[in-house]
């Protein structure tokens, strides 16, 4: 069981650490929207292209009157990341360390 117990806490630091990097990536995605970014920057088509498949999901349940305003979908997806660090990962953990 300690083969299975050292994966599932492998599985929760790599699950942590791509959490981790999702969350940076949206918090400099909304930073550089407040400066009017060059479209054909390479930099900022990367952030587009990594952070759309997560914003795009939550803009689209959000309701009529939101979408025209202020994006608060990066808002809701930290809170989203922020849930999973707490919840998913730390269950992984906690499994692993009774299976030991």
């Amino acid at each position: 069981m300690f083969i299975f117990s050292n994966f599932l806490i492998a599985f929760a630091d790599v699950l942590g650490l791509v959490l981790t990097i999702a969350y940076w990536l949206i918090l400099i995605r909304v930073l550089i929207s407040w400066v009017n970014p060059d479209p054909y920057n390479p930099i900022v088509q990367f952030l587009y292209k990594a952070t759309e498949p997560i914003l795009a999901p939550i803009r689209k349940l959000l309701p009529f009157s939101l979408k025209f305003s202020i994006d608060i979908s990066p808002i809701i997806a930290f809170l989203i990341i922020w849930f999973l660090k707490i919840f998913l990962v730390q269950t992984f953990i906690d499994l692993a360390l009774k299976l030991k």
